[in-house]
């Protein structure tokens, strides 16, 4: 009982520590500071941190497996994917293990692929498109499904 409450309190701590303010300020020689605190009497500018994740270039993992010939009749394989995203590695482990070849576009490293991802409509990841159909997540059966509609 007594561990758990510590853990607690440090975790409380934690997210205080992380939720401060960080405030933009000049001094009188010009000079921009960036701290917790600004000086009394010198104007201060509360910093809105704004993160760019589409600064980097495409990435795109093409799979090394040979291409599962009722995949390959279907058209190509692409996926719009993220890093961090659970479904997008159950895709990937199901891609290799039946040897699909595919490509995958990091939506939060290329804004091309954003673009691309919003322009076919895609609100969450994995967004599978095969040949003209597309499938928003991932299950194996919806998958062979996918690529069933995409061989007629």
């Amino acid at each position: 009982m007594t561990r758990a409450l510590l853990i607690a309190l440090l975790f409380a701590a934690c997210g205080a520590a992380g939720a401060q303010s960080i405030y933009r300020w000049v001094d009188a020689q010009g000079k921009i500071h960036y701290t917790s605190e600004p000086p009394p009497g010198t104007r201060k500018e509360q910093v809105r941190p704004r993160v760019n994740s589409y600064a980097a270039p495409a990435e795109t993992r093409p799979s090394v497996a040979p291409p599962q010939p009722r995949a390959a009749a279907a058209g190509p394989v692409v996926m719009y994917a993220t890093s961090w995203c659970t479904y997008c590695a159950r895709a990937r482990a199901y891609f290799g293990r039946k040897g699909i070849a595919y490509t995958e576009h990091d939506v939060e490293k290329s804004a091309t692929a954003n673009a691309e991802f919003k322009r076919l409509g895609g609100r969450g990841v994995p967004l599978i498109v095969v040949g003209r159909e597309k499938m928003n997540g991932f299950s194996e059966q919806g998958f062979d499904a996918l690529l069933a509609r995409a061989s007629r």
